[in-house]
């Protein structure tokens, strides 16, 4: 069996594309078909169902399947151990990051990733929701989130610590709230979706119902809108420290309480196989979050 055979059959299986497998291993169409057939041939049985509209395993490729990401994943790692230390980290590198974390963190790190690592390649996903890792052929995401799905594989990079803030402009129409319980009358600016903002009294998680005449998808939106004058934002210390700094966001300080403090998480989609692509990213996420928390 070849090696660049069997990448094919493993992602056209995880992406539902022959098509898809091919742009994801830098082959045409049409080539990416013809490995597909010559893996099946020299096997003698169909792995997919092929139809000009769908793709599905058939019962032979369900019990292949296992085998042959084994096969690939050990053959990725074993090609990584084997890679001078001095050439550093190679291959496309798929990433999902948060909007407003890839604009304000990730991006100043590309050149310097990029230069270190000459034959590393990276694709960057910007979007606040949690994608398919699987599906999509993604090797990382960075998710800044109360993690509650026990199956994902996530590793904690750093605290992340938030602060209601709002516009001078806001603050001089609403006098700013002093207590929890007089934040329910102000205009917050949540996340689309999002009804509740979590707090801590004592150590105790307490919430507070927000029903916003605006929300957005992407906190980046809500940042905006709150620079802007709409209202009340819960927003993460890493991306206001230039507003706060020329005046264009304050911080709204409720005496009772504190905002829940959650995490930056990395999170992949298997144990196995982390490649060195996965760990220099990794590592240049955390050191930044690090300078950033100690304001080098």
């Amino acid at each position: 069996m070849n090696i660049d055979d069997l990448a094919v059959f493993v992602g056209a299986a995880s992406s539902g594309s022959i098509s898809e497998a091919g742009r994801r291993l830098g082959l045409a169409p049409m080539a990416a078909t013809r490995r597909l057939a010559s893996l099946e041939a020299s096997l003698g049985v169909r792995l997919l169902h092929r139809t000009t509209r769908s793709l599905s395993l058939t019962p032979e490729g369900e019990a292949f399947l296992p085998f042959a990401m084994a096969i690939v994943e050990n053959e990725q790692q074993g090609r990584a151990r084997v890679r001078a230390d001095t050439l550093g980290a190679a291959g496309l590198l798929r990433v999902s990051v948060p909007i407003a974390f890839g604009v304000k963190i990730v991006a100043p790190l590309l050149p310097g990733i990029l230069a270190a690592n000459p034959e590393m390649q990276i694709a960057m996903d910007m979007n606040d929701r949690l994608p398919d890792l699987t599906a999509t052929g993604t090797d990382l995401a960075i998710r800044i989130a109360r993690l509650r799905d026990s199956s994902l594989i996530a590793q904690k990079l750093a605290g992340n610590p938030r602060t209601l803030v709002a516009s001078p402009n806001y603050l001089q129409r609403h006098a700013p709230p002093k207590r929890l319980d007089e934040l329910a009358r102000h205009e917050c600016l949540p996340m689309t979706g999002v009804t509740h903002w979590t707090f801590l009294r004592d150590g105790v998680e307490t919430h507070v119902r927000v029903a916003p005449r605006f929300s957005s998808s992407s906190i980046a939106g809500c940042q905006a809108a709150c620079v802007a004058g709409c209202g009340i934002a819960l927003l993460s210390e890493w991306a206001i420290g230039d507003d706060l700094q020329t005046g264009r966001l304050q911080r709204v300080v409720l005496e009772d309480c504190a905002p829940e403090e959650i995490g930056i998480w990395a999170v992949y989609p298997t144990t196995r196989n982390v490649l060195p692509k996965v760990r220099v990213f990794v590592s240049a996420v955390r050191s930044a979050l690090q300078a950033e928390a100690t304001g080098i």
